[in-house]
């Protein structure tokens, strides 16, 4: 199965759930999900050439505005889980999906999403069309990736 293949672009972290991040079960607890899916997005946006230091670069920010997460399968202390992130819109806010899985066998552990709107960063606007700075990092992403093997 090939996760998240209608995403115009992908990335994937691999993490290994320290102790410090589990309830007494051993298990993840439910906030650090948000956590993992952020490293993940920061592994995408340094794709395309449009990590945080370039947003705050071309002047915007980009705050959450909606996200969602489904539990399915826990993730355990000492587990390796591998955190996919795909980018399914950008022309006029950031949407992103995401899966975690179990890499060894292939369970879906977690699915989520979340959104992002653009904000000019002096007048505290938001934007209701992307800026060009990641209209043209998407598609020169797009345009010059050589192959993706995930």
């Amino acid at each position: 199965m090939k996760i998240l293949k209608d995403s115009l672009v992908r990335a994937y972290i691999d993490i290994k759930i320290p102790f410090n991040d589990v309830d007494m079960m051993r298990v993840a607890w439910h906030g650090n999900y948000l956590k993992y899916i952020e490293d993940a997005r920061c592994a995408l946006l340094d794709k395309i050439a449009y990590n945080y230091f370039e947003m705050e670069a071309s002047g915007m920010m980009w705050p959450i505005v909606d996200t969602r997460l489904k539990y399915i399968k826990p993730a355990r202390f000492g587990q390796v889980i591998r955190v996919h992130a795909g980018l399914v819109e950008y022309e006029n806010r950031l949407k992103l999906e995401y899966v975690i899985e179990d890499p060894l066998n292939g369970d879906i552990l977690t699915k989520a999403y979340s959104i992002q709107v653009a904000v000019d960063a002096l007048t505290q606007e938001m934007q209701f069309c992307s800026p060009k700075k990641l209209i043209d990092s998407v598609s020169d992403y797009l345009v010059n990736k050589q192959s993706f093997t995930e």
